[in-house]
């Protein structure tokens, strides 16, 4: 028995010991142990009439010499073992697996490999006090444990490390041996739901044959379980529900539960053009909704369904930044009457790398949402790939185990057990503020979409599927041999249900454009969509010097209660030095004044990312720590007559996920200025889906405004490749259509009228912003606070310095090179060289352009001027676009790398680039 026991063997004097400990401080007690005990009253006072408990002078101990007492304890202890077994590994043989026959696991859990027999199953075990059952046979508790963990539904909680979170686990699940107890109203109300999944995706393939739909035809118990889900959610006071998913069962999910109209599908599915000429739209199965759903018991909840591309899993991060947005806004004390929802599939949510990011940020300060459940509609293929070859892990869902959430794996085929399991998950995220997971395991009837043929790669596994009966078809059987329905019951529902979609495509058919309804439109009221004309419109975001001036109060003053390291003490003297005395304030300082001012106007800011506290070149510290205590002070939030609110977060280390979750934040709330800075602007590469499918396009796709800024540190100082180029080529290569603004300033109050204008236009765009890194102390970068008290943001600056007349080389030039092309020129005493800068790269001033260089009207020599190599930075952009003049090249030579390792050969080809701004004649 020992080689196939579950628990350690352990000497009969540990049970002795351990009930010592028991009688001493039951909490101390492993909770199993002491319900045994409790029940048991160890059991042996009742054997043969005799007790063989014993005092002595040290207390409470145990005699085992009665040998027929002794054998029935270690059978009392076998049957532990066995139940223990059951909550640690009966997920692995329960009947989850609709078309599969699923892997085999030993040991089993077979009463042989726990010291027990046929023989003992008749008898009577007291141990069935543990599992909230009065004594009885162990052919009963066999009976018992298997209805709770080896039939539809599958638990893993065992490895959570608190033992009240799996005493809570059990008492839900014990109840009622893990089955529900629907009332017929609820049974068909289950069904109903299953109808209009099945006839929803049986319609679609006869009028759409062989378009791409990409069904939930193997998985439609999660309407019903969807349904329900919002029902009870309401009941429990959750207002809003945000949900993301891929493209698998969406347009179901569209129309059964979010009640998206079907007229407004199939005009989809009829490819019609759409009623914008700005806008491009996407496929039907990436498209979101939002809206307001009245409960059968009269609640109203806002259910929103994110939009999303075929980046699979990307929109979990969205959903998070979403809800956390809702939540901050509305629901500031209580996070959980907005609920996430993320539907995943299989093979994506254990390979794509972002499902892991997303766990690791739930509960931290900055990103937690007070618990998300999490669903995979589990077909068991990956596109044409077995789910063997798919992962390493035993399940999809393994991920759970990183935040210690519950798993229930459930059978799609069982939708009553379906509905019940989302039951579950809704009550412990309630209960516990944390994520829950949910394994639908089912099958896809088709290929990966309508066109594949999925018997090319798993024609066993197909000839099962076109054999087997829908989840409808399984459940009516069932309810009719329950006598909760009749024979007719099914037919009618279902000749109901598509009458109505019959009628709905021929009037979807007298349309003849396509309209798309922006996602959350009402959290956007109030917001117009913006043309180039609108953007280039000058914006007043100067701010009273009484208002800067609260701002600065409160940020160069430290707490007189508090103490703090001595660097921490000079910096803020500095800050307060340069505002109230020297009037040269620097980029941290302008930054803090912009956050200051709009603070005061109401709007809330919040910021994130990595080292974002303190800044990874030590210049912004929005939070300083108590040198004794290490408690954090936010100064800003000292500010007087401060209206919003403010928020800054060092992320987890995540440029994918966190970016996704702040583009989300910005989604749902476009009065916060909300930030995403890269630690360095190379970084944001690790978010480059994020940009690429999201930022850059999302008002295109989707009719979506965003506001979010990304903070880009930029600047080549001999740092190596991974620290010098924000890579400029690849967001300028992405911009077109006014999707977004670019740019790239040189002076402190440029750069706060930037952010300022962020917010006070009533419309949104997503700010690229290549921020400095070596400039942040450069005693010439500063700006006067008159600069603040007025003017606006400036897209170009020309040279002030001088005269145009005298000019032979224009150059124009962005960000820092500007200050070394600058300084070169002064070495060189060149009076015949002007350098204008461009600070707003898209949408590209062209008229602005164009006035400057009127302006000399004796240059010749026209030079775009870069820091980057000649295949990188804004050269390419500045071709496409600039057409007025030629321009001459003066960059670092073409490079595989963004730029060199070696800081002597760095500042060697710097110097180079700077050469060919003066000199038209050197050879490159």
């Amino acid at each position: 028995m020992d080689r196939f026991s579950f628990l350690n063997a352990a000497h009969t004097e540990f049970f002795a010991q351990l009930y010592d400990q028991y009688l001493e401080n039951p909490d101390s007690v492993e909770p199993s142990w002491r319900g045994f005990f409790q029940g048991f009253d160890f059991g042996l006072s009742t054997y043969n009439g005799e007790n063989p408990v014993s005092q002595t002078e040290g207390g409470t101990s145990v005699s085992f010499e009665d040998t027929s007492a002794s054998e029935k304890l270690q059978r009392e202890f076998n049957v532990i073992k066995l139940i223990e077994a059951y909550r640690n590994r009966g997920h692995l043989f329960t009947k989850t697996n609709p078309v599969h026959k699923r892997r085999t696991y030993t040991p089993t859990l077979d009463i042989e490999n726990f010291g027990l027999s046929k023989a003992d199953l008749s008898t009577v075990f007291d141990a069935a006090k543990i599992i909230k059952i009065a004594p009885c046979s162990l052919a009963d508790i066999l009976g018992h444990l298997d209805k709770i963990y080896c039939q539809s539904i599958g638990v893993e909680y065992m490895y959570i490390r608190n033992p009240n979170d799996i005493q809570w686990i059990q008492n839900k699940i014990g109840h009622n041996d893990n089955h529900p107890d629907f009332s017929h109203d609820e049974k068909r109300a289950i069904l109903n739901k299953l109808n209009q999944a099945v006839s929803f995706e049986n319609f679609l393939h006869t009028k759409y044959v062989g378009q791409k739909r990409f069904s939930l035809e193997g998985g439609e118990s999660i309407i019903p379980a969807l349904d329900a889900l919002i029902e009870k959610a309401a009941e429990k006071g959750i207002e809003q529900f945000v949900m993301g998913m891929a493209h698998r069962g969406r347009l179901n999910v569209l129309a059964n539960i979010f009640g998206k109209s079907t007229q407004d599908i199939f005009g989809e599915f009829e490819g019609k053009d759409y009623d914008q000429d700005q806008f491009d739209g996407d496929v039907k199965y990436h498209l979101g909704l939002t809206a307001q759903k009245t409960t059968r018991s009269g609640k109203t909840i806002n259910i929103n369904l994110a939009p999303n591309p075929s980046h699979l899993e990307t929109v979990g991060a969205v959903i998070e930044g979403i809800t956390r947005a809702k939540q901050d806004k509305y629901f500031p004390d209580d996070f959980s009457k907005v609920l996430p929802i993320a539907v995943h599939g299989d093979a994506a949510i254990s390979g794509q790398g972002i499902l892991y990011e997303l766990v690791q940020m739930a509960q931290l300060d900055g990103y937690k949402t007070g618990g998300t459940i999490h669903i995979v509609i589990n077909n068991q293929v990956g596109f044409t790939t077995n789910y063997l070859d798919g992962r390493s892990s035993t399940y999809c869902t393994d991920v759970a185990k990183v935040t210690l959430s519950p798993v229930l794996h459930v059978n799609a085929d069982d939708a009553e057990a379906v509905v019940h399991v989302m039951s579950f998950a809704l009550d412990f995220r309630m209960h516990f503020g944390r994520d829950v997971f949910i394994d639908l395991l089912g099958y896809r009837k088709y290929g990966h979409n309508e066109g594949d043929e999925p018997r090319f790669t798993q024609p066993l596994l197909y000839k099962i599927i076109a054999k087997h009966k829908n989840p409808r078809d399984i459940y009516a059987e069932r309810l009719l041999a329950e006598g909760v329905i009749d024979a007719d019951y099914v037919k009618e529902l279902e000749v109901e249900y598509k009458s109505n979609l019959e009628i709905n495509l021929e009037e979807s058919r007298k349309k003849e454009l396509t309209i798309i309804t922006p996602f959350m439109q009402n959290e956007w009221e109030g917001f117009t969509k913006a043309g180039v004309a609108q953007m280039f419109k000058k914006v007043d975001t100067s701010y009273s010097k009484e208002g800067l001036t609260a701002v600065a109060n409160a940020i160069c003053n430290l707490p007189k209660d508090k103490k703090f390291i001595s660097k921490i003490q000079k910096l803020i003297n500095d800050r307060k030095t340069m505002f109230f005395e020297t009037n040269k304030l620097d980029w941290a300082m302008a930054e803090h004044l912009a956050y200051g001012s709009l603070l005061q106007e109401g709007y809330d800011v919040r910021i994130s990312g990595q080292d974002v506290e303190r800044g990874t070149f030590s210049h912004r510290h929005a939070v300083v720590k108590v040198e004794d205590s290490e408690e954090e002070v936010v100064l800003i939030n000292n500010l007087e007559g401060k209206k919003g609110k403010f928020s800054i977060y060092n992320s987890l280390l995540s440029e994918y996920g966190v970016l996704g979750f702040d583009y989300g934040y910005a989604l749902a709330n476009p009065n916060a200025l909300t930030i995403w800075e890269a630690q360095f602007g190379d970084f944001s590469n690790g978010a480059q889906i994020m940009i690429d499918q999201y930022i850059s396009c999302g008002e295109d796709k989707w009719n979506n405004q965003n506001g979010i800024v990304l903070l880009l540190p930029h600047g080549y100082e001999g740092q190596g490749a991974e620290h010098s180029s924000g890579r400029m080529e690849r967001y300028l290569q992405l911009c077109a259509r006014q999707n977004m603004v670019v740019a790239d300033c040189t002076t402190p109050a440029n750069f706060f009228h930037l952010l300022r204008k962020q917010m006070k236009t009533k419309y949104r765009k997503p700010l690229i912003v290549f921020t400095p890194k070596s400039l942040l102390r450069d005693p010439r970068v500063v700006s006067g606070i008159e600069e603040f008290t007025s003017g606006t943001f400036q897209e170009t600056i020309d040279d002030d310095t001088v005269n145009k007349k005298d000019v032979k080389t224009l150059v124009f030039c962005t960000g820092k090179f500007y200050y070394d092309i600058t300084a070169e020129r002064e070495i060189n005493g060149r009076k015949d060289v002007a350098v204008v800068r461009i600070e707003q790269l898209f949408p590209l001033p062209t008229e602005q352009l164009k006035e400057i260089i009127a302006r000399y009207p004796n240059a010749d020599d026209y030079v775009w001027a870069q820091e980057e190599p000649k295949n990188m930075g804004a050269y390419g952009f500045m071709l496409m676009n600039i057409t007025t003049v030629k321009f001459r090249l003066a960059s670092l030579r073409a490079s595989a790398a963004a730029a060199s390792g070696s800081y002597t050969r760095s500042k060697r080809r710097h110097a180079e680039a700077l050469k060919f701004v003066f000199d038209k004649n050197i050879s490159r």
